[in-house]
């Protein structure tokens, strides 16, 4: 078969997680990439390239090369599309690797937005985070600020569409937590039931403290390079077989559906034709979780059943332990820590190369990673693979 491969991940690097305090995001940078190139064989004298993903306290800026004491590079950049910033970053960094202008290319993002006097709210939410002029602001006016009233008036009109209920929300979190409960990296082990999940306050209508992601201080970071020179290394490479991104955007028209349609449906069938495979192919999912909301809508979009299906078609716990769609298999977001899209990319890395443990796929040839940003207004896709092609 022709070798597809696009590029090849081979490192991987990831800090402590949650409530990790007295530290800098370049601090856990820092660690992440020593971790990462330690994972390859590689040193700091190997990389070439820096791609940083910037976070929500903008710390994370160019003169970061030098406080990580990288040298000479021939590619650096400061990326966002939010959530989906990372499967951007791995096209951008594979194209750089087969055009030469780099041979080896870290990626990373790092954040430290938590500390003993600032929690997720502060962090997260209120109107110093968003644009308040023109047609962005009209929102603002009604006093709807931060993602969390947005997602939540998405899940709601997928109710109001198709008769989704809290029940197919709960499925997803408790499902998501069983895996969280098999990984080491996860903040959150405790066991979940339904009854939990329906206990938990409410956050925005329909959305529950337990649909909602986490917040973590930390960092990953991916160490990219060719697939001739990944044979050669330290860990089994995992290559990218295909990538395609899609902003749908929210200009706010009311002949649009930005809440109940997603960047998926457009970036999905690119990957797959570049990848050369098919839905029935992916073994594995590591879908973009920053709500339970999220999950669901997006399997929609990828195909894995028709618009409006996706609460039944995950009524039957095929996305949890045992099941035949394992999806985000150390626990995501929502259970597992918030790394933006490093969270699945992370996850999709270690169930390419086999090194799950007890939470390892039992199909892992080909892996389906989503990156979700702003309110479903940009959308990443990456088909991940131990094969070339």
């Amino acid at each position: 078969m022709t070798n597809k491969s696009r590029g090849a991940i081979v490192g991987l690097g990831v800090t402590p997680m949650g409530k990790i305090y007295g530290r800098r995001s370049v601090d856990f940078a820092a660690e992440a990439i020593g971790m990462a190139l330690e994972d390859a064989g590689l040193t700091k004298a190997d990389v070439d390239g820096l791609l940083i993903n910037a976070n929500i306290p903008n710390d994370m800026d160019p003169r970061t090369q030098m406080v990580l004491g990288l040298e000479n590079l021939s590619l650096i950049s400061v990326m966002n599309a939010y959530g989906s910033t990372a499967g951007s970053m791995m096209q951008y960094a594979c194209m750089a690797i087969r055009e030469g202008l780099a041979n080896v290319v870290v990626i990373v993002y790092a954040d430290a937005p938590l500390s003993p006097t600032r929690g997720a709210g502060q962090s997260y939410a209120g109107p110093h985070r968003f644009p308040l002029g023109g047609m962005t602001g009209l929102r603002a006016a009604y006093g709807n600020f931060g993602a969390n009233p947005e997602y939540a008036m998405a899940a709601r009109r997928h109710m109001h569409l198709y008769g989704t209920t809290e029940d197919h929300f709960g499925m997803i979190a408790v499902g998501q937590r069983k895996w969280a409960q098999m990984s080491p990296w996860a903040q959150m082990r405790k066991p979940m039931t339904m009854e939990d999940h329906h206990a938990s306050r409410w956050i925005a209508e329909p959305l529950r403290l337990l649909d909602c992601c986490l917040v973590s201080n930390g960092a990953v970071a991916v160490v990219v390079t060719s697939p001739e020179r990944a044979r050669d290394l330290k860990q089994p490479p995992v290559h990218v077989l295909g990538y395609a991104q899609c902003a749908p955007g929210d200009n706010l028209r009311t002949d649009r559906h930005p809440a109940v349609e997603t960047g998926a449906k457009y970036s999905g069938p690119k990957a797959f034709q570049m990848a050369g495979i098919t839905l029935n192919d992916i073994g594995t999912c590591q879908l973009y979780d920053c709500y339970t909301y999220t999950v669901l809508v997006s399997l929609e979009d990828y195909g894995f059943c028709k618009k409006g299906e996706g609460g039944p078609f995950i009524e039957d716990g095929k996305l949890a332990p045992g099941g035949s769609l394992p999806t985000n298999t150390g626990g995501g977001q929502l259970s597992g820590y918030y790394m933006w899209a490093f969270t699945p990319l992370s996850e999709a890395v270690v169930q390419a190369r086999g090194q799950g443990g007890e939470r390892q796929a039992p199909r892992n040839d080909y892996v389906l990673v989503s990156g979700n940003g702003g309110i479903l207004n940009f959308h990443s896709t990456m088909i991940l693979s131990r094969h070339t092609s």
